[in-house]
């Protein structure tokens, strides 16, 4: 059986350690330990941690993803089947398709269909067809997810293509926020932030964005403004209290960059 170390999961999947580590906290994947104690991931375990995300972006109850992948995984095969493999989430189903026939495991109110593939060494998942609605939605989520690291400016595009087919998609608004921000687009950036946030009301993720955005800015009140609504809707957003406290030391609030630089290590540590 063939293994991955986590830098290998991290460029075959395109996902983040943090990312990674936070599917194995959550019991979504439960990868064997090297030698040295390190994770050694299977082929199995790269489909789960890519189905993961994507069932998880999609606000599939946790509970119904573990039930489900706990089924898929019996039935995976230990390497890529030469014909390929196809994920789809129908329903309240996982259906998975081989060249022999289709079996399923059940999931929760989500669609996606998932082309897997391994070509010059590196794993391929991909939305296969185009979907009206959310599930239409989804598919250009998850497309632009595979397009942020080599071609940001397409990823832009995916999720942008995700957001006219569901604008209350709140990951495709997020990260199209981010790659905005990335890109020098600020005031582009933060009508993205507004009208997620308008849409969406008290979401922790998205004023934490703003507030980052409105620093870049030079707009230093608004972003902290910005970073008090994330923290009301967030009590335990460790990077909020972070990103807070020194802006209130830069405003000269000396007392709130105490009582958040401490509210932060506090959280850092759990």
């Amino acid at each position: 059986m063939s293994e991955f170390g986590v830098r290998d999961v991290e460029r075959l999947l395109r996902m983040s350690r943090s990312t990674i580590q936070g599917l194995i906290r959550a019991g979504f994947v439960a990868p064997a330990r090297g030698a040295r104690g390190e994770y050694r991931f299977s082929f199995q375990d790269l489909i789960l941690l890519r189905t993961a995300r994507a069932l998880s972006a999609a606000k599939v109850p946790t509970r119904r993803i573990t039930r489900s992948l706990k089924a898929l995984r019996r039935r995976l095969p230990d390497t890529v089947p030469l014909s390929g493999l196809r994920i789809c989430a129908v329903g309240d189903r996982v259906v998975v398709a081989e060249k022999c026939g289709r079996w399923h495991a059940d999931s929760g109110q989500y669609l996606l269909e998932l082309d897997v593939s391994v070509a010059d060494g590196e794993l391929s998942v991909q939305a296969r067809g185009e979907i009206s609605g959310k599930a239409g939605a989804e598919q250009w989520f998850n497309q632009g997810l595979e397009l942020e690291a080599d071609s940001p400016e397409n990823a832009q595009e995916a999720y942008q293509r995700a957001l006219s087919l569901d604008p209350g998609h709140l990951a495709a608004r997020i990260n199209l926020g981010r790659l905005l921000h990335e890109a020098g687009r600020l005031p582009e950036a933060e009508r993205v932030y507004r009208d997620g946030l308008a849409r969406a009301g008290k979401d922790a993720v998205l004023w934490f964005n703003l507030g980052v955005l409105l620093e870049d800015m030079g707009r230093h009140e608004e972003a902290i403004a910005a970073y008090e609504s994330a923290l009301r809707a967030d009590p335990r957003f460790a990077d909020c209290h972070y990103n807070l406290a020194l802006a209130y030391e830069a405003a000269g609030n000396a007392r709130g960059a105490i009582r958040h630089m401490g509210e932060y290590r506090k959280l850092a540590r759990r």
